[in-house]
């Protein structure tokens, strides 16, 4: 199912779209001069996506701080944190799948560089199981990734570029999605600008940013000044999320509010000589009043609580008095959901991470807003649908007993032992290799004996095999044994 985000009009009056999933696959770059409506662009690009996807943005103005009110996202006052305790706020961040604002506000350069380095990452070095899809929004790229040294500090320097272009080269594979903007190609990184397939290219009068952004939309020269003409909110468009030939857009309205802008223009006010001399230089000696009191930082521990309960599901006040109605619905919905992804042929391969994804979708498709499974319960339920239990057994039931000793497992096993727990129960000849495979979602039968052999050294199976070459599979703890299979290919 395709995800198009609408971003505005083009010059023909038709709503212009963004593909969600080509974005996160090919990425983003924004450039345009200051005052062009770049935050204006990212905030309707986040805005539009955000019930589709989490958010990672790197602010270093304040700018989005906004977001939280209206759709959720955590803001993480930079200021307030050591460089340690921000790096355990990312990994929580990229385990949970809440979407946060990290405030670099009220920091210095240098000390900017360092946090956004170190919580870049701490999400780029996330363990696999935690690999999810995060549109990973950074504002002000020059700052983060300088094409030069400059003012700051060498090692905060390193420790930004190395973070951005890690984002931006290695990312997609880790489900980092990096959409950065900045006001002067000519001062970011070329090896960060490159990797991005997707432009959106604002009002630019500088030769040597129009001459860059010329050939980042393959246009000539002459064609580029067109560049200096584009109004406040209009942005050339190209790439395979956004159109194969440059389109001009003019960009939506928003429904937050940024602190930048500039100031109005407001008529001075009128005063008399006497007014201004006294505003001017009465009670000069005077003492100034007292600034108000600074609010006391967040302690790290309260907001890795409020990660964690943003992570999970809403639980009434009450329990007798919660409505049981809609339950059933919901475990329906997700038994349902899980048949079809086990179903379709294109998902055995796939990582859990990715299909949950679809998974999210394929719940709304029914008519159930919210998902039915949480990202941690949906790994558990898709490895033991891909074994062919699609609910949790009863108490009583026998695979609860092979369920137990699958804890003493780790998680990616799960489908494979309950595979073979299943035959063992019935007495079925042992699963072949290549049936293992399959539900293991690997096309590698070497993988799938190492993996056995794990098992069977864990003490959790016991691995038979006669002189006839042919295997039986044995769970000791329950007396359950597979029928003798045909000869194992070598």
């Amino acid at each position: 199912m395709t995800i198009r985000i609408p971003m505005g009009l083009d010059s023909a009056g038709t709503t212009a779209s963004l593909d969600l999933e080509e974005l996160l696959a090919t990425r983003l770059l924004v450039q345009g001069n200051s005052g062009s409506g770049k935050s204006h662009l990212l905030r309707r690009l986040l805005e539009a996506s955000a019930e589709w996807v989490q958010h990672v943005v790197i602010d270093p103005e304040g700018d989005f701080v906004g977001l939280a009110d209206r759709y959720g996202h955590m803001v993480v006052e930079a200021a307030d944190y050591s460089e340690a305790e921000v790096a355990g706020i990312a990994a929580r961040v990229r385990e949970h799948r809440v979407s946060v604002v990290l405030n670099l506000e009220g920091l210095d350069v240098d000390a900017q560089l360092r946090c956004a380095g170190t919580f870049l990452n701490r999400l780029f070095d996330a363990p696999r199981g935690h690999w999810y899809p995060v549109l990973v929004v950074v504002d002000e790229a020059q700052l983060f990734a300088p094409a030069a040294a400059g003012d700051v500090g060498e090692d905060a320097r390193k420790a930004a570029l190395g973070a951005m272009t890690n984002l931006m080269c290695r990312g997609r594979k880790r489900g980092l999605a990096g959409v950065i903007a900045t006001q002067r190609l000519a001062k970011l990184a070329k090896n960060v600008a490159a990797e991005a397939s997707n432009f959106l290219m604002g009002r630019t009068f500088l030769d040597i940013d129009m001459a860059r952004a010329a050939d980042l939309l393959g246009m000539e020269r002459r064609q580029a000044e067109q560049i200096r003409d584009l109004e406040r909110g209009q942005f050339l468009a190209l790439g395979p999320a956004l159109a194969r030939r440059p389109r001009l857009i003019r960009i939506g309205a928003v429904e937050t509010v940024g602190r930048g802008g500039g100031p109005a223009l407001a008529p001075l006010p009128t005063l008399s000589d006497d007014d201004r001399r006294a505003l001017l230089f009465e009670a000069v000696e005077a003492e100034p009043p007292a600034p108000p009191p600074v609010p006391p930082p967040v302690p790290v521990e309260a907001l890795f609580r409020a990660i964690d309960d943003k992570a999970q599901p809403a639980v009434p006040a009450d329990p007798a008095a919660a409505p049981d109605e809609g339950e059933d619905d919901t475990a329906a919905i997700a038994e349902a959901v899980l048949q079809d992804i086990v179903a379709d042929a294109d998902a055995a391969y796939r990582a859990p991470p990715e299909l949950y994804q679809d998974f999210i979708v394929r719940c709304r498709m029914r008519g159930h807003p919210r998902p039915a499974l949480a990202p941690t319960a949906f790994t558990r339920r898709l490895a033991m649908a891909r074994a062919g239990l699609f609910d949790e057994p009863a108490p009583d039931d026998t695979m609860a007993q092979a369920l137990a000793i699958a804890d003493r497992l780790p998680e990616d096993m799960l489908s494979l032992f309950l595979s073979i727990a299943q035959a063992a129960r019935d007495g079925a000849p042992c699963p072949t290799d290549e049936a293992l495979a399959q539900t293991y979602g690997t096309h590698s039968l070497s993988r799938v004996r190492r993996l056995i052999g794990f098992i069977e050294g864990q003490g959790v199976i016991v691995s038979r095999t006669d002189l006839r070459g042919r295997r039986t599979l044995t769970i000791p703890q329950l007396g359950w044994s597979t029928a003798a299979d045909s000869p194992v290919e070598a």
